[in-house]
């Protein structure tokens, strides 16, 4: 029988627990590790195993790398790996989702540059750009080498050797920008840069930047470097409405980008960076810096050396100039304007050949200017006109207004003005036209038509006079005599078919100048007188011609129709050379050569005009105010005719000096039965007409026309010849008896 105490019962293990434990069986991390080595010796106690078993534990972890730096170089490896691959997988969907949106491939193609106008001058300068560029594209070989080099040497230094984008020079912009706290590079190559201006709105959101990286490798692989750099060139904005260098070249320096010096390369790519607030037309100093910046990373670049740094900087920093000022830019409007009519709608680059001869367009900008400056100020005369054109109604200068730069509204061909006695010679012409000649008599006295009461300028009356001197004196009484003998009707019509376009009011006043006229057409109305009796239709517009030479349209204007009978011309000429000589036209008197022309004033002094002619131009001039406001008592002999006068002296200088169509061996011719005057009535000069024919008892012979004393049947130095064709001014073509002399006509026609 078993003993009744404890040590008769049976006791379990307890693996080393306390009674107070859990009753789970539980194994441990170091018994399963164990398990699988060799058991240990027998006889050891179960606590010396264990720790040895925890010892070993600890030491193959530091074996096996699993704990300290290099585990924890190791996790972060692992994870940059992990988060690489998810974040190219994301990239990717990105790449997808975004280029999915965009058109096929297939269907890029470059969009066409907006169409630019160069308008030249008649010896082959440029006159203006006009379009959306504001100058024409060029290729690289035609620019300045500077320029390129300047640009990719301070916006994209690895440009010839990436593949559309810079993961270094991305890399660096972002380290600067993150170290900055704020934007300071970009990290977009020129490709990247070209492809958002190109097809990509300005905006920046994630969805443009995946669309630009995809336009750049397309641009890499479809195009040549230098074909991007190119069109990038040719298409960046400058700042001031100016795409491309050969606009910005133009807009800062008034020079081509052929001709940009180091210095001005260095501004243009600094501009790329701010073009508003870098632009040397608004903050030179800030130009300076930035183009300083420019030349020093071209030094770094090995592109220019210490030297020419050093000249570059030393020269006077590039001070812009008021980009829209000069005269030459009404002629560019006048183009433009004139351009759909002919051509249609602008759809690629076009050439322009005018006729304009810029040498006269500045010598007329500043006679214009230096009136208005100096007598003009005194006489409150805040604005002028002034147009000329030569035989064939080519216009040779024009200017709209005192500054371009202050108002682009042209005076010259689109404000309409009462011309007041400076229309008066087409009432003589239609006069003589039906029979009426130089020393036909009419009384000057009071005159009522109607219940207009027409006086003179200075209220005075003459008795008789003849129309010659009538119409150097300016008489309103003959004048309107004269219309209502013609016909107001007839007037307008002789002035219609001379040149004037605008609709006229055929009524007795016409006599006066009282319809609207532009200076354009008014002094084309005058080249009649000057050319033998030819319409000179006024153009600015020679030839029209695509970039590659094609021509679009092309008018030499060389068969115009006769508008004036030679004896009319002749006759015309005669009177008017006594403008300048005895009447009201004084002050335009050019020493040496022999001109006419015919003053005008309107009513309150509010327009001032001369328009006169030598054998090479005719011009016009206009003074007056915009608002209408009168002038201190400015007549058409005042400011008017001394501006004529030093235009057409600088414009004649070195040419020899040629008469006036008709003005060589004429005679003069009286009415039936009106006596010989004693002399010469208009001036009180015998020898102004010499030899009158006179007829029995002292009558004057009726009907006879000049007399040419060299043959010539019209008394003029150019007739008709049967041809039909233009006759030249002055004394183009062969002479008889002379050397061909060298004329104004000559030069602008390259004869």
């Amino acid at each position: 029988m078993a003993p009744n105490g404890r040590s008769g019962q049976r006791i379990e293990p307890s693996f080393g627990r306390d009674e107070d434990d859990d009753d789970d069986f539980r194994v441990e991390a170091s018994d399963r590790v164990t398990a699988s080595r060799k058991a240990a010796p027998r006889g050891k106690p179960p606590g010396k195993s264990k720790k040895k078993t925890a010892t070993g534990k600890r030491g193959g972890s530091r074996r096996g790398g699993g704990g300290g730096f290099i585990g924890l170089v190791r996790t972060l490896f692992y994870w940059c790996i992990v988060l690489g691959i998810w974040g190219a997988i994301g990239v990717g969907g990105l790449v997808l989702y975004y280029g999915a949106r965009m058109p096929s491939a297939e269907s890029w193609s470059i969009p066409d540059r907006p169409p630019n106008v160069k308008i030249l001058s008649v010896a082959g300068d440029i006159i203006a750009n006009r379009g959306t560029t504001g100058g024409e594209a060029l290729s690289l070989e035609n620019m300045s080498p500077y320029i390129p080099q300047a640009v990719i040497a301070i916006e994209d230094r690895r440009f010839y050797s990436h593949f559309g984008i810079d993961p270094l020079g991305l890399a660096r912009a972002m380290l600067t920008n993150v170290t900055t706290g704020r934007m300071v590079q970009g990290g977009s190559t020129l490709t990247q840069q070209l492809a958002k201006n190109l097809f990509l709105s300005p905006e920046r959101t994630l969805e443009r930047k995946v669309q630009e990286v995809l336009l750049a490798f397309w641009l890499e692989q479809k195009y040549s470097k230098d074909q991007i750099l190119a069109m990038y060139l040719n298409r960046v904005f400058f700042g001031s409405n100016a795409y491309g260098v050969e606009a910005a070249s133009r807009r800062y320096f008034n020079k081509s980008a052929r001709d940009v010096n180091l210095g001005e390369a260095a501004v243009l790519a600094g501009l790329l960076k701010a073009p508003s607030r870098l632009s040397p037309a608004r903050d030179p100093k800030a130009a300076e810096e930035r183009a300083q910046i420019v030349l020093g990373a071209m030094r770094e670049e090995g592109y220019v050396t210490d030297g020419e740094i050093k000249t570059a900087m030393s020269q006077t920093p590039t001070k812009a100039k008021s980009y829209w000022s000069g005269a030459e830019h009404y002629v560019a409007d006048m183009v433009m304007d004139q351009l759909p009519g002919m051509i249609g709608e602008i759809k690629e680059d076009l050439i322009i050949d005018t006729t304009i001869d810029l040498n006269l367009e500045k010598k007329a900008e500043e006679v214009i200017s230096a009136t208005l400056d100096g007598d003009g100020k005194k006489l409150d005369a805040s604005q002028a006109a002034l147009v000329s054109i030569d035989g064939t109604g080519a216009i040779r200068a024009l200017v709209g207004g005192k500054d371009y730069a202050e108002s682009q509204f042209d005076r010259a061909s689109k404000a309409k003005r009462q011309p007041g006695s400076a229309f008066k010679p087409f009432v003589y012409a239609a006069a003589l036209e039906i029979g009426r000649t130089p020393m036909s008599i009419r009384n000057d006295g009071p005159v009522r038509i109607g219940n207009w009461t027409p006086e003179n300028y200075d209220q005075k009356y003459r008795g008789e006079v003849t129309i010659a001197d009538a119409l150097a004196n300016s008489l309103n009484t003959i004048a309107a005599q004269l219309v209502m003998e013609v016909g107001p009707a007839n007037v307008v019509k002789v002035a219609h078919r001379l040149g004037i376009d605008s609709e006229m009011q055929a009524n007795a006043s016409i006599a006066l100048g009282t319809s609207e006229v532009s200076l354009v057409e008014l002094t084309s109305a005058y080249a009649p007188f000057m050319n033998g009796g030819f319409k000179a239709t006024p153009h600015v517009i020679r030839r029209i011609s695509k970039a590659d030479g094609t021509v679009l349209y092309e008018n030499t204007y060389d068969n115009p129709p006769r508008v004036l009978d030679p004896a009319v011309v002749s006759e015309m000429n005669q009177m008017m050379v006594r403008v300048l000589t005895k009447g009201t036209g004084k002050k335009a008197q050019l020493k040496g050569w022999e001109a006419a022309g015919k003053t005008g004033t309107t009513q309150s002094f509010r327009d001032a005009l001369f328009v006169g002619y030598t054998s090479n131009l005719t011009t016009g001039v206009w003074f007056g105010n915009d608002d209408g406001k009168s002038m201190k008592k400015v007549t058409g002999g005042g400011l008017p005719a001394k501006a004529w006068h030093d235009f057409m002296m600088a414009a004649h200088e070195g040419l020899s000096p040629s008469p006036l169509f008709g003005t060589t061996g004429v005679q003069p011719v009286f009415d039936e039965g009106v006596q010989t005057p004693p002399g010469d009535m208009m001036s009180g000069d015998p020898e102004a007409f010499p030899e009158a024919p006179v007829g029995v008892d002292g009558a004057v012979a009726v009907g006879q026309r000049p007399i040419d004393q060299g043959g010539d049947q019209w008394g003029g130095q150019g007739t008709d010849q049967g041809n039909g064709g233009l006759v030249p001014p002055a004394d183009v073509g062969e002479t008889t008896g002379a050397t061909r002399r060298t004329t104004l006509f000559d030069i602008l026609t390259g004869g």
